[in-house]
């Protein structure tokens, strides 16, 4: 069977333990590109090994970042890409649907679900994860965000692409195996929780103009963070509703912590709004 004709980037930093099987789960696809940003393991030389195509990024802390700056300086050889993280693997059931719905012509992206493992154990219940991570080369860029001198996240992590024609949806998962333990886990949600609160501060003081480029999902997180009630609300809907405590104990740990996580973010903003009050000294 010919290659599917999609171009698959992988984001990389340093991922050694996690790159050999995602790279070994994409020999499907007609160009796998590898974008790091400057590995000090073996890194490279496994995307090499494998196969893939090499492209080193150095980030200046300014616009655009990793995925946005391989879209606009690099040619790609097909008209589809696939923007897949190194602990993110493939599937034989996804991998025959996307070449059939691509195949369609019927949309210009696609969203992506997740399975997601925590504590050594898939989550099958709960918030399931999604991203916009498939769409038609040309069609769209991952959101502009101007936070020069505030950020230290060198690829978009929260932004969504804002696609112009109409997106679909993939049912069948990719595997997300990031269980790297809790300590991890921790330090990489206690810099997306300063990113965030940076992010909501920002949206406050924004038009409606950029308010209209986040997906509903965004509007009503960025709206409702720094509410009481948003970081409870989401535990009940994601472990109750969602029937997150049929994962059992891995179920309500990652629920436990991501209302940790939305709660963090409500005091950040509440503390970063108490000093904006304070008088500034002569």
């Amino acid at each position: 069977m010919p290659r599917i004709p999609i171009s698959v980037v992988v984001p990389v930093r340093n991922e050694a333990v996690n790159l050999t099987e995602c790279l070994q789960q994409l020999a499907v696809f007609d160009e796998v590109i590898v974008v790091d940003s400057g590995s000090t393991d073996v890194t490279c030389q496994i995307a090499v090994e494998l196969g893939a195509s090499v492209i080193q990024f150095v980030w200046d802390g300014r616009y655009p970042k990793k995925r946005n700056w391989v879209l606009i300086n690099h040619s790609l050889r097909n008209d589809w890409v696939l923007f897949l993280d190194a602990d993110e693997l493939v599937t034989e059931e996804f991998c025959t649907e996307v070449r059939a719905a691509i195949a369609q012509d019927r949309f210009d992206g696609f969203w992506l679900r997740y399975t997601n493992y925590f504590l050594g154990h898939p989550l099958r219940h709960g918030d399931p994860q999604r991203k916009l991570a498939l769409f038609r080369v040309g069609s769209g860029l991952y959101e502009r965000i101007e936070e020069d001198a505030w950020s230290a996240l060198d690829m978009e992590v929260h932004e969504h692409p804002v696609i112009a024609g109409p997106v679909g949806e993939i049912a069948a998962s990719i595997d997300h195996r990031d269980d790297r333990g809790v300590a991890k886990f921790i330090e990489r949600h206690k810099e997306y929780a300063l990113w965030e609160t940076r992010r909501a501060r920002q949206l406050r003081s924004s038009g409606p103009e950029v308010w209209e480029q986040l997906t509903a999902r965004q509007r009503k997180k960025y709206r409702n963070i720094d509410k009481w009630w948003f970081a409870g609300a989401y535990f009940s809907w994601t472990y109750i509703a969602k029937r997150g405590f049929l994962d059992g104990l891995a179920g309500f740990s990652y629920a436990f912590y991501k209302l940790w996580y939305f709660w963090t973010i409500r005091l950040l903003l509440k503390e970063s709004e108490g000093l904006d009050r304070q008088p500034s000294s002569a």
